[in-house]
């Protein structure tokens, strides 16, 4: 009765019960908001119930991401500068250029504040923006930053070429072009900076003619000494990686033109009948790339005008390993046994012919001939069997 008188007349339900009751049931069960509900289905007949949510494993919580980068050396800058720069770097490599900009941003400022008098440090948080500013098709930001970069430390590779890059991108052709040909003086080996010249200069013969390089800004000539020095610094891991695979490529494509020469000159001779002269430049195509077919069946039949019969067949077993069913290397070694006197032999690789195609005509001709020699041999006791 006592509780009863202190609801409101009119409506027993639960909105209008005081907030004070509400609030208590809710706080009696804070850790487990569905413990309440559990303790009005928990027993049943005084025997317990255990309840699957509340005793349920909680799933473990995936791990903790690995930020020991944040901690690497960086230069002079103090640890929470060199922070920030880790963390510009690895936002940078996973993509968040703008997450990046920011962090890097930070570390600049954090330099003035700190009074941090390290101009290869800066320049390289300016360098670092300002790939990020490239990235993000911020061309002009870019720019910027590598002026501030280069203002700091001069004939700096990598500022230059994303100043050039820039440029490229606005179309400011001869800026770029001085800046490249400004960081090959300091790195012939970069491709990229090769390529981008070489287009370049295309494009500004067609935009002023022959006098083209009158109209471009004066290339700065780079100190010897900074040539030296920038040639002496150790190459990071990256760096040694790239170049190694660029090397390959290089060593790849100078091999292939060569190759390419060479089985063009032996082509030419075997024309003008030359086949000493021309199996000698197949001989070096092959030194190359030991895996061309055509060459070794190219080299057969060379070998085959000279009378040097047992290295045509030698080469035609070769071609056959790389090329099991090669009309032309079964005919060629069949004309080999044939001048090696092996008539049996040329019949089978004869016969192999016509029936990869029964229309070669000389195969036919040739099994003939090869059948009256081997029938010949065979009556005067001279076949090789």
């Amino acid at each position: 009765m006592g509780n009863a008188q202190d609801r409101p007349p009119g409506s027993g339900g639960e909105r209008n019960r005081p907030n004070q009751a509400r609030a208590g049931t809710r706080g009696a069960n804070a850790e487990n908001p569905r413990s309440h509900h559990g303790a009005q289905k928990g027993s049943a007949n005084g025997t317990p119930i255990h309840n699957s949510a509340v005793t349920r494993e909680e799933p473990s919580s995936p791990p903790e991401e690995d930020k020991s980068y944040l901690d690497a050396p960086a230069g002079a800058l103090p640890p929470h500068l060199a922070r920030l720069k880790n963390e510009g770097n690895h936002l940078f490599k996973n993509g968040q250029f703008g997450d990046a900009i920011e962090k890097y941003a930070q570390a600049i400022e954090g330099c003035a504040e700190a009074g941090v008098d390290s101009p290869e440090d800066l320049c390289i948080l300016y360098s670092n923006r300002a790939a990020c500013y490239l990235k993000d098709g911020n061309s002009t930001n870019c720019i910027q930053d590598c002026t501030k970069a280069l203002e700091l430390q001069p004939f700096s590779l990598k500022p230059l070429l994303r100043r050039a890059m820039a440029f490229e991108s606005l179309e400011r052709y001869r800026k770029a072009y001085v800046d490249y040909k400004t960081a090959l003086q300091l790195d012939t080996g970069v491709q990229a900076a090769h390529d981008s010249v070489h287009r370049i200069t295309k494009m500004l013969i067609e935009e002023d003619g022959p006098d083209w390089r009158e109209k471009l800004p004066e290339i700065p000539l780079v100190p010897l000494s900074v040539q030296q020095q920038h040639r002496n610094k150790p190459m990071t891991e990256e760096q040694a990686q790239t170049r190694a695979t660029r090397a390959a490529h290089e060593e790849a494509r100078i091999r292939e033109a060569k190759f390419t020469l060479l089985k063009q000159e032996g082509n030419d001779l075997v024309k003008k009948g030359c086949f000493k002269e021309a199996a000698e430049k197949y001989t070096q195509c092959l030194a190359l790339q030991p895996n061309e077919c055509a060459v070794y069946t190219n080299r057969a039949i060379c070998f085959l005008k000279v009378n040097r019969f047992e290295e045509a067949r030698q080469d035609c077993d070769s071609a056959l390993e790389l090329e099991p069913s090669n009309k032309k290397a079964f005919y060629r070694r069949a004309l080999a046994h044939k001048g090696l006197k092996d008539y049996l032999s040329a019949s089978t690789d004869l016969q192999e012919v016509l029936q990869l195609d029964p229309n070669v005509s000389e195969a036919e001709q040739e099994l003939e001939t090869v059948t009256g020699l081997l029938r010949k041999s065979l009556m005067d006791g001279t076949a090789k069997v």
